[in-house]
């Protein structure tokens, strides 16, 4: 029997932007940003098969050679991509990439919080394992009712321990989570 494969989609504008301006309210410090490393490995250990990263990017100008490189390194496979400027194009690279894996038996996760990919993953679900990886709280309702249909779902931040530092985030804290110390 062949081995399942894991494909993680990263929209990395999408999670970005979302730190930056709906969690920081400012330009991520690069110390301040995920480390995707740990996404690999922490999908590798809960889903227990092999995994593949692929982390797409708007390449418009010049490519970001530096974060290319250390993406590189750290195992994901940088897709950089251009086209017209009003086209989203890391958003029709996603879509399509999604739409090739219906016809293969790999699972996927997305990491983004666009609704945008909601008409691409929605067939997948059911039929494969299907995960969304990013902030809990800024999902789109969407994403948030293909995970009421098994979709799993990984934050960034408490599940995967992507981050060096605590970020300063406001969101629903179940009781049973909640420490007081943190807020003292």
């Amino acid at each position: 029997m062949e081995q399942r494969t894991t494909y993680i989609l990263i929209d990395g504008e999408n999670i970005d932007a979302t730190l930056g301006t709906s969690i920081l309210n400012r330009r991520p410090l690069p110390a301040e940003r995920p480390r995707w490393e740990r996404l690999l490995r922490h999908l590798e250990q809960a889903w227990e098969q092999p995994v593949k990263g692929l982390f797409f990017l708007a390449a418009h100008g010049d490519l970001p050679m530096g974060f290319v490189q250390a993406l590189t390194a750290i195992g994901y496979r940088p897709i950089p991509l251009s086209g017209e400027p009003d086209e989203k194009v890391v958003d029709i690279a996603i879509s399509r990439t999604l739409d090739a894996l219906a016809d293969r038996g790999d699972d996927v996760v997305l990491g983004s919080h666009d609704r945008d990919f909601v008409p691409s993953l929605e067939p997948l679900v059911g039929t494969r394992r299907v995960g969304i990886v990013g902030f809990e709280e800024f999902l789109a309702t969407g994403l948030r009712e293909l995970l009421e249909r098994g979709a799993e779902f990984f934050d960034l931040e408490n599940d995967v321990s992507a981050f060096n530092e605590r970020l300063p985030r406001l969101r629903i804290i179940p009781i049973d989570e909640y420490d007081p110390l943190d807020f003292l």
